[in-house]
């Protein structure tokens, strides 16, 4: 039936971090945590969508043929997306509208990157390739460099401080060490991100995520198939896309990110909520001033506010709106392709029963937000607990 309503009914994650195993391996470790959530076999799965960008530094490409055939389901299609560190929630998107639209009752939806064993300087090549390369990153405007030009111009705008950044990379490192599965499990304070080697000014090295490897999947299915499982499940409410011009200086205002402002836009009209309605919501800190203007951009702070929020506990575990309780890409890492799964994961889990110590207390509602590059793509998605009594 077309346009009906889609489920997480499963989800499963590996460890975020340095991982010997191969791309395909730590897949099919994720996929399987997942399919045994759901109470599922492989065969029930119709489709599979696979979130990667980097395949060809493990030496392997056309992903999502060789995870079905791993699965035992070689019949079965799959799809393998890009869209940057927006990959994840780009190929949710994906898999939600075929579920949506009747085309299939159950999927996997899986995200994976493995890129570590490259090394730094590699590994920092093949993300600039993430950019508009024939302005940025071809001429030297690295990532780090490009977030730190938004960051001097949002601090120099609305009066923010290289400490009202930090406190975004405090309170995610305070959730990280809730989660055995995240990759920078440390406590860190204000002054330790202020005397971290600087990357690109403002930003410090404390400022800046990890290059992880790691997976990510859920199933998703239609609310008939759920509720024949008999599984617990979380229903998907809203979902939203956006873009932005693909290169900063295209824009008029690097201060806010426009393809986030329309991805949340669409993604509360068609959840019916707005703000104030979400109880979480895990977003995109690839660096701290990011997650600053994510939260400005999604509507839980006027514009300007959001570093002084950060800065009064506003966005912690126990505050007004929790963000990123995961760790979020700051402390749980950013495997690029897994990310926007991941998040997915978090807000499943969270639904579930099983964030253990960094539940947040009587949610009802959570949004997921990631973004490629800078900023050019972005999705948005709202979910809702489902009482099953």
């Amino acid at each position: 039936m077309a346009n009906s309503k889609v489920c997480v009914l499963g989800a499963g994650s590996t460890k975020y971090g340095k991982l010997n195993e191969s791309i395909i391996e730590i897949a099919l470790n994720a996929a399987k945590d997942a399919i045994e959530s759901a109470g599922i076999t492989p065969k029930d799965i119709q489709a599979g969508y696979i979130s990667n960008v980097f395949g060809v530094a493990d030496k392997q490409v056309h992903m999502a043929p060789v995870i079905m055939s791993n699965l035992g389901i070689s019949h079965v299609p799959g799809l393998t997306i890009e869209s940057a560190c927006g990959s994840g929630s780009v190929m949710f998107r994906e898999a939600y509208a075929n579920v949506a639209a009747g085309f299939y009752d159950c999927v996997l939806a899986l995200g994976v990157e493995k890129v570590t064993h490259t090394g730094t300087v590699h590994s920092t090549t093949l993300f600039s390739y993430c950019s508009d390369f024939f302005y940025e990153g071809g001429n030297g405007a690295s990532f780090p460099g490009l977030f730190a030009s938004m960051a001097r111009a949002y601090m120099n705008t609305h009066k923010a401080t290289e400490e009202d950044l930090a406190h975004v990379a405090v309170k995610n490192h305070e959730n990280g060490l809730l989660n055995p599965k995240a990759h920078v499990r440390k406590k860190i304070t204000v002054d330790d991100v202020l005397k971290s080697p600087v990357v690109a000014s403002p930003l410090k090295l404390l400022d800046c995520c990890p290059f992880s490897d790691g997976a990510s999947a859920t199933i998703l299915c239609s609310e008939e198939f759920a509720k024949k499982s008999g599984r617990p499940y979380v229903e998907i409410i809203g979902s939203g896309r956006g873009a932005s011009p693909a290169a900063v200086q295209g824009r008029e205002d690097i201060t806010t990110i426009p393809s986030t402002v329309a991805a949340a836009r669409q993604a509360y009209k068609m959840a019916g909520v707005t703000p104030k309605d979400i109880n979480f919501a895990e977003v995109h800190d690839c660096f701290t001033i990011a997650e600053v203007i994510d939260i400005e951009d999604l509507g839980f702070f006027p514009k300007g506010k959001a570093a002084h929020a950060v800065r009064d506990g506003a966005t912690r575990l126990n505050g007004e709106i929790p963000i990123n309780p995961s760790g979020g890409l700051k402390s749980k890492g950013h495997p690029i392709g897994a990310t926007g799964v991941g998040q997915v994961v978090e807000v499943f889990e969270q639904f579930t029963g099983m964030a253990g110590e960094r539940t947040v207390p009587n949610a009802e509602i959570a949004l997921t937000h990631n973004f490629g590059a800078t900023g050019a793509s972005a999705a948005v998605h709202i979910f809702k607990k489902v009482d099953r009594k």
